[in-house]
């Protein structure tokens, strides 16, 4: 098994690892009979009033109370709820217990706002909303009444369902906090009124679940166009765990999330660490100085965290000051765009920590490829590792669907245990993606050499062709993150009237430093080809960021034509 003779293909190994055939429900379960005294979940914020420590049987005992509230509810096999809040404990409980009765968590944005919310919730066929009032100054209870008016008219609504004209599939809402508000029921009376359930109506639901049934929809982040909901099943989200997350981990394992729990990385975390028997010590939302002070007094050992959090961390005044003790933490996950040598070793001079990489999509179950312990910081920052145990993958020409040569570019295909069963009511874009073999077409320009590690040079979309020559952004942001003064740099295409396209190199120079456009362009000239040279360079201070720090390229681009007076050009065909 491995790569298969000169092509891009690699044939899926099991590195002694068995996928499972286990509910989310039944993982939690297992592990709280197993261990019910060590501890699970940790959320260690007194400054807010909010001191939660379960043990394996507190959490187990705790999701059983809110699936009885969800079941009290009318909550049925297969319903869709969404979750639009920060990462605070009954977000954890619902993931829990919404899997534990069978419906379908809908995970939602945390910044979104009145039209994306309508947008999730009727594409989405969302029946229950959980929702918190508003998320740093972000309004949620202003945009739900925008778009459903009618809650404010209900005068019960622990027994009044909702009757909205805009979203005909909304029949009830929960509000996680303290305050009454109109059209809503609390969460707390959620769970008074499921007392009257008894263990056995639970233990029947559970028992009627298929690991093959869909648990979570998560919803692309919407980087281009309409945001879409990736069905992932018990099964794929399981056995991510068990194949990648909990590789090398054990219980002792302390880990520190700062990453969104509506985002395929931060909810990874809730399953890996019960499957591993470890702790779970979320972050309500990112913060460095937050982050900081959890890995000290909690003893964390492991975070996932995107290079823009890694570089916040270790440019924390305090940390420069050496307040904090991290001689716990061992393990720096990361991924969702490249991470630098300088900047693994930073993080392993600085934090005594060593990265691992990791590379997936939403229709991924967050699982395709990792890097291991043991390779060097140079291939970590030039690739995205080795495929997951048990996964097939294989780089293919775009256009003719056939494996490419070893070394060579296409797109990057991958099959087995991880992909999801479809986008929601999307059928025409899940067969673009996952094709009649079972291949997810990811998308992705990807790379494979001759050990199976891939390396990611791009998105087919975000190809740029420049006088008939296709030019790939990310090699040269890679080429120009290279240069000892650049932190970060964006490249993206802008329509040409004469060329089709140009190149637009947007650079976030490291703290202290300064540079001129014309050495930014000499430094080009002496390194790359010509065609490659970006033909416009600016720098920025930030970048527009999704909440899950994905970079919005849309967002740059459309900013870019209209300070640069092409729309009209914007108009041209490109070949």
């Amino acid at each position: 098994m491995g790569v298969k003779g000169d092509r891009s293909i690699w044939e899926a190994e099991t590195e002694g690892v068995e996928l499972v055939e286990l509910t989310i429900g039944d993982l939690l379960d297992i592990q709280a009979e197993k261990n019910p005294e060590k501890e699970a979940l940790v959320y260690n914020y007194p400054e807010i009033g909010l001191n939660l420590r379960y043990n394996y049987r507190q959490y187990r005992d705790e999701v059983n109370r809110v699936a009885k509230g969800l079941l009290a509810l009318g909550v049925e096999k297969g319903d869709h709820v969404a979750v639009w809040a920060p990462n605070l404990p009954e977000w954890v409980m619902l993931h829990q217990a919404l899997a534990r009765v069978g419906a379908v968590m809908v995970t939602v944005n945390t910044l979104y706002k009145a039209a994306e919310i309508e947008y999730i919730l009727r594409q989405g066929d969302i029946s229950l909303l959980f929702m918190v009032e508003e998320v740093r100054g972000n309004s949620y209870l202003e945009s739900l009444y925008s778009v459903a008016p009618e809650l404010k008219n209900l005068s019960d609504p622990g027994k009044e369902l909702l009757n909205s004209a805009n979203l005909p599939r909304l029949k009830r809402t929960v509000l996680i906090g303290q305050t009454p508000r109109p059209g809503f029921l609390l969460y707390k009376q959620m769970l008074e009124m499921g007392e009257s359930i008894s263990d056995e109506q639970l233990r029947e639901r559970q028992a009627s679940i298929n690991p093959h049934d869909v648990a979570i929809i998560m919803y692309t982040s919407g980087t281009t166009g309409f945001p879409k909901g990736a069905m992932s099943t018990h099964y794929n989200i399981v056995n991510t765990v068990v194949a990648g997350i909990a590789l090398n981990m054990d219980d002792t394992e302390r880990h520190v999330t700062p990453m969104p729990l509506f985002h395929v990385a931060g909810a990874n975390f809730i399953p890996g660490m019960i499957y591993t028997e470890g702790t779970l010590v979320p972050l309500i939302g990112f913060d460095p100085t937050k982050w900081l002070e959890l890995i000290d007094k909690e003893r964390g050992t492991s975070s996932f965290c995107v290079p823009a959090m890694i570089a916040a961390i270790l440019n924390h005044p305090r940390f420069l000051a050496g307040e904090f003790d991290l001689s716990a933490f061992t393990r720096m996950y990361s991924g969702g765009a490249p991470v630098p040598v300088a900047l693994m070793e930073q993080v392993k001079d600085k934090l005594g920590a060593d990265c691992r990489i990791y590379f997936g999509m939403t229709e991924s179950a967050g699982a395709s490829t990792r890097t291991l312990d043991t390779d060097s910081f140079e291939l970590k920052s030039a690739t995205v590792g080795k495929p997951y145990p048990h996964l097939e993958i294989k780089i293919v020409n775009p256009a003719s669907g056939e494996p490419v040569p070893l070394g060579e570019r296409g797109e990057l295909l991958a099959r087995g245990f991880m992909v999801m069963k479809g986008y929601y009511n999307m059928p025409e874009k899940t067969a673009d993606t996952i094709d009649e073999e079972g291949w997810l077409h990811t998308g992705d320009l990807a790379t494979m050499n001759q050990d199976g590690y891939i390396n990611i040079v791009g998105r087919i979309k975000d190809m740029v062709i420049r006088g008939g020559e296709n030019i790939y952004p990310a090699e040269i942001e890679a080429f120009l993150m290279k240069h000892p003064k650049i932190a970060e740099a964006q490249v993206l295409g802008v329509p040409d009237s004469v060329m089709g396209e140009e190149l637009v190199a947007l650079i976030r120079l490291r703290q202290g430093e300064s540079l001129t456009e014309e050495e930014v362009r000499d430094y080009c000239k002496a390194n790359i080809s010509r065609y490659k040279v970006p033909k416009y360079i600016r720098f920025v201070t930030e970048y527009p960021m999704t909440a899950s720090g994905k970079i919005k390229k849309f967002e740059l681009r459309e900013s870019m034509i209209k300070e640069l007076g092409l729309e009209n050009a914007s108009k041209v065909k490109t070949a």
